[in-house]
């Protein structure tokens, strides 16, 4: 059984950088692409960042690009999110995920597993 397990959130203040990590087991990490999405209070789960299994690919929603980076460490079955520059509008809980075999990195219905989500709280 797969397992993704993110860390690394926290409440800060505007202007402020965070890195999330997200840490897999249950099958082999380094053959699967990983995605980060966040969903805010009321509001439905969005795409923020994905990568491609070897890292040579990244893909990232109009809203964080240039602010947010996404890599992955594939020795250390380990995916992270650097966040620089947040902002008030990125207060949300974060969710780590892993990609089935083919599919739209940008759609949730392309994941198949999902982390429990870390929960990032930005302050004006």
């Amino acid at each position: 059984q797969v397992q993704l397990v993110e860390s690394g959130g926290g409440l800060v203040q505007a202007g402020a950088s965070l890195r999330l990590s997200c840490v897999a087991s249950g099958r082999t990490f380094g053959i699967y692409a990983m995605g980060w999405f966040r969903q805010a209070p009321g509001k439905e789960r969005v795409f923020v960042a994905a990568i491609s299994w070897s890292g040579g690919s990244t893909y990232y929603a109009d809203s964080v690009k240039g602010r947010f980076t996404i890599s992955r460490d594939n020795a250390k079955n380990t995916v992270y999110l650097q966040m620089n520059s947040l902002k008030p509008e990125d207060t949300a809980v974060y969710y780590c995920a892993q990609r089935a075999n083919s599919g739209s990195y940008y759609a949730l219905n392309s994941y198949d597993y999902w982390g429990q989500g870390t929960q990032v709280t930005v302050s004006s």
